[in-house]
């Protein structure tokens, strides 16, 4: 399969190659065939957009100025183009990444959702009136940002682009959008989004390269006023650092250790399925896998026996040949870390109730078998560690308390999931869980309009939703004195 999609990067609304011709190979992580070849961004193009972006960030300039209805059709055309081109997308996701067609489709659908979504909020940025001493009217504005850098990773290079960059786009900022150097093509699609519908010159600008060159120049920019990341918490910190050095802000979406905590009364069937769903989906390269089961004593081993059940019969497979339901990992190299970490939990004890190595049906591509450990206690590494790949640590536990402890025994914090058939179980436990996000009855799940993001080391700040519009904008209060006798 050859790609025949955009190419080069594209700033002030120009496609253009990079400026010392650098190129990023890519591989399609199925067949291990090389796929595609992009621009790479250096230090000046990142400055060559940065500038673009700024001069569309002006005040006067024409973003800035367009009514909020405006800017909302300009939103919406968006997402009628990314629609038009939602086959190409899928096909080129399924192949830079290794998604299933299955999985990219619902990737690009939430994005047509988001950008719908924040099209419609536009006009519905405002400030407060707030009541002061005396003769003064005093009222809060919420202003753009200015100049938006978006550090987006490989796991989901098409939708969590698009998560972080159409409410920045809503509130009038303009973008920088750097994608991950492994999967930068997706990205580049946003580029012809913005093409097709006359966005006007800078407000977006698509630069792929490498984290360690482009990423950096982009994060470090004396004239980015706000760096939003997705990845890794020790990459994450990185940036906190460099955002202090300007005191630009950042939001940072970083990493996970979910829970799926089942309880003895729950639907057992449901929550097999929840939980397969929630760390096989996506071959578990995911921040908010569910890569911890704990389960009632009562009902661990008929649990554990649905998910065995479950998992062994995922068939694998990507891009438009296969029928697969779990994708190959995107590289080699991640696909040898997860095998380790494999290694590990053996050799910690740990028993592998299925999976644990490499199919042996499938010659090319890197894949692992989904994988499930058995005995395992919140100690070991595979219980600690966030693996981001098809690995699930069960836990068994006596009581509510006991399982809120495992829980919540973990440097992240960013979404959990619950188990029951009584709501006030539910409730309680949902009070008492410390993560972002805890979704009841089913896993994971999220939509446009609810927040999405962490405690603890899984990071700040809220993309989606209305909180996304609190990240993207700054309040300014003006106080005035009408009393002029």
């Amino acid at each position: 399969m050859t790609y025949d999609g955009p190419t080069a990067l594209y700033i002030g609304g120009n496609w253009v190659p990079a400026a010392d011709d650098e190129t990023i190979e890519t591989v399609d992580p199925a067949t291990e065939d090389a796929y595609a070849s992009v621009a790479c961004a250096g230090e000046s193009d990142i400055d060559d957009a940065v500038a673009a972006a700024e001069e569309a960030a002006d005040r006067d300039a024409e973003w800035r100025s367009i009514g909020p209805s405006e800017r909302g059709q300009y939103l919406s055309a968006m997402a009628d183009e990314i629609e038009e081109m939602k086959d190409e997308i899928v096909l080129v996701e399924s192949h830079d990444n290794g998604k299933t067609p299955f999985e990219a489709t619902l990737d690009v659908d939430m994005v047509i959702d988001t950008f719908r979504y924040y099209a419609g909020f536009t006009d519905k940025i405002h400030g407060e009136t707030i009541p002061v001493p005396g003769s003064r009217v005093d009222y809060t504005r919420r202003e753009p940002i200015g100049v938006t850098g978006h550090i987006s990773p490989w796991n989901y290079p098409f939708q969590l682009a698009g998560r972080s960059v159409a409410p920045a786009l809503a509130c009038g900022n303009s973008v920088v959008l750097k994608p991950s150097s492994t999967t930068p093509l997706s990205a580049l699609y946003y580029a012809k989004a913005a093409d097709a519908v006359g966005l006007p010159p800078g407000v977006l600008n698509v630069v792929p390269g490498s984290g360690r060159n482009a990423g950096t120049a982009l994060a470090t920019h004396e004239d980015v006023d706000h760096v939003a990341f997705t990845g890794s918490t020790g990459v994450g910190k990185s940036i906190m650092e460099y955002a202090a050095e300007d005191v630009s802000g950042v939001t940072l979406e970083l990493g996970g250790k979910g829970p799926n905590i089942v309880f003895e009364d729950a639907d057992l069937e449901a929550a097999a399925k929840g939980c397969h769903y929630g760390i096989f989906m996506n071959a578990g390269q995911m921040c908010w896998a569910g890569s911890r089961l704990l389960v009632h004593e009562s009902v661990h081993d008929e649990v554990v026996d649905r998910v065995v059940e479950r998992a062994q019969a995922t068939p694998l497979g990507s891009g438009i040949d296969d029928d697969g339901r779990m994708g190959p990992l995107v590289n080699e190299s991640h696909r040898d870390d997860v095998l380790e970490y494999i290694e590990t939990g053996v050799s910690e004890g740990a028993t592998i109730a299925c999976g644990g190595g490499v199919p042996e049906d499938r010659s090319t591509g890197y894949y692992v078998e989904p994988t499930v450990f058995t005995d395992v206690t919140n100690e070991m590494t595979i219980a600690r560690a966030e693996i981001f790949g098809p690995v699930l640590s069960v836990i068994p536990f006596s009581d509510r308390q006991e399982a809120l402890d495992i829980a919540n025994d973990s440097l992240y914090g960013l979404m959990a999931g619950v188990w029951t058939k009584n709501i006030d179980v539910a409730h309680d436990t949902a009070e008492r869980l410390e993560y972002g996000m805890v979704s009841v009855n089913e896993y994971p799940v999220t939509f446009p309009q609810t927040p999405f993001g962490g405690y603890k080391e899984s990071g700040f700040g809220r993309e989606q939703g209305a909180e996304a519009i609190r990240e993207y904008t700054q309040v300014k209060n003006v106080n005035i004195n009408v009393d002029t006798r």
